[in-house]
């Protein structure tokens, strides 16, 4: 087995390869503008640090968000694609799954701001938040690292301060916020070798993902201007 395993949800653009026992590879680059440009090099740079070709995988895991609608629906659409010309599976993970695995028992990867040094080992009850801009976080609450106990969710800081208030929160939108999160962690951002080491422990236990779709909370930030005027032939 070859997992190759992308998320664009966040700031992070990230890729990794897992072979069933561990990941052989990752790369990851922090770049909240450049995910159209920067996933395609890095896939292929992070296929040469194992030394292997693209035909060599078996299987792809994206994180599907919630994220931003630009960014998320670059790791989407690549991962669709791939699997398509491949003949082999594309399997959907939330986001902030992936986050939680890192910060808690799971694999903290080795991206920027996803080091051990940046987080990982957190114990019982706690939460991640991403950032959603508008002053705005994605967030979910967990048991531990595999349990999520909330829907994902979009919401202002100070809305959930209480409903989350002695409890770490994990990633970039608390550490953006903490006067409402006073226990921020890390990782600020999600890892691919989190996302496909969760992955690859769903596969060999038989549990469902969720469709490679992208995870929408609210309307995307682009939107049609109003009042503008209707220019028409004569």
């Amino acid at each position: 087995m070859l997992l190759l395993a992308v998320d664009t949800a966040t700031p992070a653009v990230t890729v990794a390869l897992h072979d069933g026992s561990s990941v052989v590879a990752e790369t990851t680059r922090v770049d909240a503008r450049r995910h159209g440009e920067l996933l395609l090099p890095l896939i292929d740079s992070t296929l040469r640090e194992a030394g292997l070709k693209l035909d060599a995988v078996t299987g792809l895991v994206v994180g599907v968000g919630p994220g931003p609608y630009t960014g998320l629906r670059v790791g989407l659409a690549t991962a669709e694609t791939f699997a398509f010309a491949l003949g082999v599976p594309v399997h959907g993970l939330c986001t902030l799954d992936a986050l939680a695995y890192a910060a808690g028992a799971g694999t903290p990867g080795t991206g920027p701001g996803t080091g051990p040094g940046a987080g990982g080992g957190i114990e019982g009850p706690f939460a991640v938040a991403t950032d959603a801009r508008r002053k705005e976080v994605y967030w979910a609450r967990y048991d531990d690292a595999r349990t999520r106990t909330t829907e994902p969710a979009v919401d202002r800081p100070a809305e959930i301060a209480e409903q989350l208030a002695g409890l770490p929160v994990a990633g970039a939108g608390a550490l953006l916020y903490p006067e409402a999160f006073p226990d921020a962690r890390g990782p600020e951002h999600v890892s691919a070798a989190a996302l496909a080491s969760l992955a690859a422990e769903k596969l060999a236990a038989g549990t469902e993902f969720l469709p490679p779709l992208p995870l929408y909370l609210r309307r995307p930030d682009a939107q049609v201007p109003k009042n503008y005027k209707v220019v028409t032939p004569k």
